[in-house]
């Protein structure tokens, strides 16, 4: 138990600085590995890294307690309640995804102060701004929401599942617990796929390499679910407690 909170109390010490933690899922899921800064701290340099370091997709996890506070749905109810105007809505379902059964993909946004939107600036500004969005209370948070951001964007959301990890093992839920259970508010991260240069998927033994010559924690799928399920927290103060 005492070296899980050090895992832990370290991912926190880690995110807090603006530094990344790599996260692998399950040999039985993706078995990916995914390239983590915690929201509140990303800048222009931290894009770059993602897409230089890991190559995959740039998206952002809302805690789903940030995404039901702005109604944010998953991007297959969207296509669901479009589907009678647009039939190839309907047609492009992903009722076949080999890992799983459900996407956490959501909307795209940018922030409305970015101009294209994609490049290192604009991207890091409405990662950035996401996060200072649920920093706040809001009286209308929808209206306040669509007053700072548009869509589509640049940045892809993920809505994660309510249960989290009891509902679903996916890297939506596994990042989404893990700023949950390390305490850092807003609990919204970015996250990306590493790739090899050839652009498959890199292995878990290389992304550890990696970790290694980045100087930040790796941490398992496994490791954040048996913490999860031992409800193992970190305080403010750094201290661990079960329950």
């Amino acid at each position: 138990m005492a070296d899980l909170a050090e895992r832990l109390r370290e991912v926190r010490r880690t995110l807090k600085r603006g530094d990344p933690v790599l996260v692998f899922d399950f040999e039985d899921r993706e078995g990916e590995t995914d390239l983590m800064f915690w929201a509140a701290k990303v800048r222009p340099e931290h894009v770059a890294t993602l897409r230089e370091r890991a190559g995959g997709l740039i998206c952002v996890v809302l805690h789903p307690e940030h995404a039901r506070e702005i109604g944010l749905p998953h991007l297959v109810e969207v296509y669901r309640a479009a589907g009678d105007e647009f039939p190839l809505l309907r047609a492009t379902r992903p009722d076949d995804i080999p890992y799983d059964e459900r996407s956490t993909f959501s909307i795209t946004v940018n922030h409305r102060e970015t101009f294209t939107g994609v490049t290192d600036e604009d991207r890091s500004l409405t990662i950035r701004k996401l996060a200072e969005f649920f920093e706040r209370e809001h009286e209308d948070p929808i209206r306040e929401f669509g007053r700072e951001f548009r869509s589509p964007g640049h940045v892809h959301l993920l809505r994660p599942f309510d249960g989290l990890l009891d509902e679903r093992q996916g890297h939506t839920e596994l990042t989404a617990a893990l700023l949950e259970m390390v305490g850092l508010e807003p609990k919204v991260a970015v996250i990306c796929e590493m790739l090899e240069p050839g652009g498959g998927s890199m292995p878990p033994d290389r992304a550890r390499e990696v970790a290694e010559e980045m100087g930040a924690p790796f941490v398992t799928g496994d490791e954040i679910l048996d913490a999860w399920e031992r409800g193992l927290r970190v305080r403010e103060n750094g201290k661990g407690t079960v329950g």
